[in-house]
This record gives structure tokens, C-alpha cells and sequence, in this order.
């Protein structure tokens, strides 16, 4: 596992139940907006999809995104979770 991708995963862990992030907040946390497309990648190797809890996080236009788990799984999960979604995407 990268360095990079380690990182990604330790801010992703702190997401409270409940809360969302998109993949740009991420980026940023890490210093540099234009790493979207580089945490979405490293979440997708991600090997503890609940524990460390990448269904919370969403595309910047409240998009569901990706989930190794599916789509309708992420849906799923963030519903339990109290998230609203309409359709495919999140309402914050």
C-alpha cells in the first residue's frame, strides 16, 4: 500500500456515521484539489471497505460515485446512516 494511499485511507476513517465528504475535500485535505481522481483510485483498493468507511464518500456534484461493494450497497449504507438521497444523489 502507497504512502499516498494510506493517507487517503486515515482521513476517510474519520468521517462520522452520518457525514459525507466529497472526493475533492479529500484532495484538499491533502494539499492539492486536482488529486479527485488519485483518492477515488485509492479507495478503490481500499481491503476494509466498512471499516474504514469509503461509502461515505461522494462526488462533488452529491453523486453517489463508486463503492467496491456497489452502488446500490453505498446507497444502502449511508441510508442507514441517516444520509437523505433523492435518486443518485446526496442531499447535504
Amino acid at each position: 500500500m502507497t504512502e499516498f494511499t494510506k493517507k487517503v485511507l486515515a482521513i476517510v476513517k474519520k468521517i462520522p456515521k452520518g457525514k459525507v465528504m466529497t472526493y475533492k475535500e479529500i484532495a484538499l485535505k491533502l494539499g492539492n484539489k486536482n488529486l479527485a481522481r488519485a483518492v477515488g483510485q485509492a479507495l478503490k483498493r481500499n481491503p476494509w471497505p466498512i471499516i474504514i468507511p469509503c461509502h461515505r464518500v461522494i462526488r462533488s456534484d452529491g453523486k453517489l460515485g463508486g463503492y467496491s461493494l456497489g452502488k446500490k450497497k453505498k446507497k444502502e449504507l449511508l441510508k442507514k446512516e441517516g444520509i437523505v438521497i433523492i435518486g443518485e444523489r446526496v442531499i447535504r
